[in-house]
């Protein structure tokens, strides 16, 4: 049993258990894990000299087989049902001692990080990883701690990720071989059979939407964030397909993060220290901040290379649509450092209405904010997944339901206190569909995208006539800067007038079918913001 590297003042990994292994590497740096990795045959280096490697069977997380302990700490606290299923003590201490076994003859990979930028709220990471490249995916999806702050180290939440470890469902209480288990009460994440590295971030991610809103009121969000030079915070939720990385990705305004944020009475603070950025059809022309961030010590999964080359091919697919690219935050020119901001000022919820029925931006009142966070809405589109031939509606509650701990409805009154509290603007921004619904229709111009969220948030709107949208009750804007005014109420672009009406009725019944889980939970003024149609269950 060896050990190198720095390791924190708690020495060894006896807090966590494992007291018995072949070799345990703490703290490497990039260049020494991508060493470990091209040397344990785990991936290869690109032509940018990013390191190229492959998840295996799972090419993306797997919903299903992620479990929380059912205990006496959380019973009455989680949200149980399709989204969070429960796993006894009993199996979790089984697997895990499981696991220790396994791990006996293996080499680790042990990580320090944190989650938070903000150090009143965050989280002392320890990772341990039986493959190279899964530490290099946390040392740059996590913070990384100074040298002085390793010397004194002690985590308090701790992974153990060991793809090749399986599960055994008859008597381990898992769905199949693979999972990702959350105990809270041991403040541990376990997870075997999967080398998706996306599980560990997410799992985090989950930790901290269950502990910062019970133990300190920090509403968790899954969004992006980003700052304008006047230090003016602005926040963009949305699923993916949305463009939320696109669209906070803003030249003019510094990157405060891509994906997972806290809201505090203070600031907006990124969980991370990186991006993990989807790679599909990438170009240097549509995304050059992501293009020109995947250089060495930057990861891509799944990808193939062009024939005869080390250049990647983001146009292949044959692995799986979900490529994907790590890099830490600092390969993005205009990150700010500490990744914080100021409380927002303006919210932005993204949508891809694949139907053609709602405005290309609006304004929502409270209960209509708090109505659509919990909906978190978009549309799937042909193409999108296999067997989808027709746009088909997507709800993902607070626009992050697979990692919601707690009942949606606690953070939308969060969000409504927040957003009460800070007279914050909020914006409805449809990336998808006018004119017609997809196949029929066209896709909003981003261009006019970028000029309707730049109006906002430079006040631009302030001052404009707005008018009701008829069944959503949404406040759209009868002019915009650089926008054409015929485009803001979307029945002005359909021909077929009497048709929209009927879609529009058609999506607002989807979204009151939607809701209903959620009604008994749910306040009077959340309700006063559902859509209105004219045709129930048109």
């Amino acid at each position: 049993m060896q050990e190198f590297g720095l390791k924190s003042s708690v020495s060894g990994l006896g807090k966590q258990g494992v007291n018995k292994f072949a070799e345990a590497y703490w703290n490497l740096s990039p260049a020494e894990l991508v060493e470990e990795a091209l040397k344990n045959g785990e991936g290869s280096l690109t032509d940018k000299g990013a390191l190229m490697c492959d998840t295996g069977k799972f090419t993306g997380r797997s919903p299903k087989d992620r479990f929380v302990v059912k205990d006496d700490k959380t019973a009455d606290t989680v949200w149980w049902g399709d989204i969070n299923f429960p796993i006894e003590p009993a199996h979790f201490e089984g697997l895990y001692q499981k696991m220790l076994a396994f791990l006996e003859d293996k080499k680790l990979y042990v990580r320090d990080a944190y989650a938070g930028a903000d150090e009143n709220y965050r989280l002392s990471l320890r990772v341990i990883n039986t493959e190279a490249w899964h530490n290099l995916f946390c040392n740059n999806m996590f913070l990384r701690p100074s040298a002085d702050e390793l010397k004194n180290f002690d985590p308090n939440f701790t992974i153990i990720c060991a793809p090749d470890f399986k599960a055994n469902p008859e008597e381990d209480g898992t769905r199949q071989e693979n999972f990702a288990i959350i105990n809270f009460t041991k403040r541990m994440i376990l997870i075997g059979g999967t080398g998706y590295a996306g599980e560990m971030k997410k799992g985090i991610f989950s930790v901290l939407n269950y502990l910062l809103p019970q133990e300190h009121h920090v509403l968790s969000m899954h969004c992006s964030a980003n700052i304008g030079e006047d230090g003016d915070t602005a926040i963009f939720f949305g699923l993916s397909g949305t463009g939320k990385t696109t669209l906070s990705a803003d030249p003019a305004r510094g990157l405060i993060g891509d994906d997972e944020h806290g809201w505090t009475d203070k600031n907006v603070f990124n969980f991370e220290g990186g991006c993990y950025a989807k790679v599909v059809d990438l170009t240097r022309e549509k995304e050059p901040q992501i293009y020109d961030a995947i250089r060495f010590g930057a990861l891509v999964e799944n990808t193939r290379f062009k024939e005869g080359t080390r250049e990647v091919d983001y146009e292949n697919t044959e692995v799986t649509e979900n490529t994907r690219t790590s890099y830490p935050i600092n390969h993005i020119d205009n990150a700010v450092e500490p990744s914080k901001g100021g409380i927002p000022q303006n919210i932005f919820f993204l949508t891809c209405d694949a139907y053609g029925v709602l405005p290309p931006i609006s304004k929502l009142n409270k209960g209509q904010a708090m109505y659509h966070f919990i909906s978190g809405y978009t549309a799937k589109v042909a193409g999108t997944e296999a067997g989808i031939t027709e746009p088909q509606t997507a709800f993902s509650a607070c626009f992050g339901a697979p990692f919601l701990p707690l009942h949606p409805t606690q953070y939308a009154e969060m969000l409504g206190e927040k957003m009460k509290k800070h007279d914050v603007n909020i914006w409805l921004i449809n990336t998808g569909w006018s004119g017609g619904p997809y196949g029929t229709g066209s896709r909003i111009k981003l261009p006019y995208t970028r000029a309707m969220i730049s109006a906002a948030l430079e006040g631009k709107l302030d001052s404009v006539e707005f008018k009701n949208h008829p069944v959503f009750g949404v406040a759209m804007p009868t002019s915009c800067p650089g926008v054409p005014s015929e485009i803001l109420d979307p029945v002005n672009t359909w021909d077929d007038k009497d048709d929209y009406q009927n879609k529009a009725d058609k999506l607002a019944n989807s979204f009151i079918s939607n809701f209903g889980k959620y009604e008994e939970y749910a306040n009077d003024e959340i309700m006063a913001g559902s859509p209105k149609p004219s045709k129930i269950n048109a």
